[in-house]
């Protein structure tokens, strides 16, 4: 490709394409290693300013969530070792993020029944890539889980879905854990 001066851009058209898809707060950088190349995305964030982001930790939301149906492009980002909880931070917009965590953490018997609908849209070609996430919230002095809206992920193809279960063991604002002055959550939740 040829930028407006007649020079080459430096870019592959496959890597030029995939900056098309995301906002202008987003800048993609190609990185070859041992003949092999990727990509890490520098997002703009509210919580923690430009944020670099390997391409493996970006997901792609075709339905978007639920109350933001055109927000598409999230990344998760792990903000500490051994931490429960994760942002997912939306590529598209610095101010939309949500804490998420795995509920089976706190609650190992729960589940996800999969509809052969959403098992189509997510294209699992085996369910051990399945992941599952739920929108965590401040409640008062606990932090609760959205677990009547689970997050399902595909890992191995980086498509997700919030889907909505009607199961009534579960609630929107499930109690995970009781926060403590010594838990610090400024940035979290």
């Amino acid at each position: 490709m040829k930028n407006r001066r007649g020079g080459n851009r430096g870019k592959s058209r496959a890597a030029w394409s995939r900056r098309q898809t995301f906002s202008r707060r987003t800048r993609i950088r190609a990185w070859r290693i041992a003949g092999s190349e990727f990509y890490v995305l520098e997002i703009t964030t509210s919580r923690f300013g430009v944020l670099s982001v390997d391409e493996q930790r970006l997901m792609t939301f075709p339905r978007g969530l639920l109350g933001f149906p055109s927000y598409q492009q999230f990344a998760l980002v792990q903000t500490g070792e051994g931490n429960y909880f994760f942002w997912l931070q939306s590529v598209e917009d610095p101010n939309l993020a949500f804490v998420v965590t795995d509920p089976t953490t706190f609650f190992k018997d729960y589940e996800v029944p999969m509809r052969d609908e959403t098992l189509g849209d997510l294209e699992f070609s085996d369910l051990k890539f399945a992941q599952v996430f739920v929108i965590c919230n401040k409640i008062g002095d606990w932090l609760t889980g959205n677990l009547l809206g689970p997050i399902i992920v595909n890992s191995e193809k980086r498509i997700a879905q919030q889907v909505v279960l009607t199961e009534k063991k579960w609630t929107t604002r499930q109690p995970l854990l009781r926060l403590t002055a010594e838990v610090p959550l400024a940035k979290s939740a």
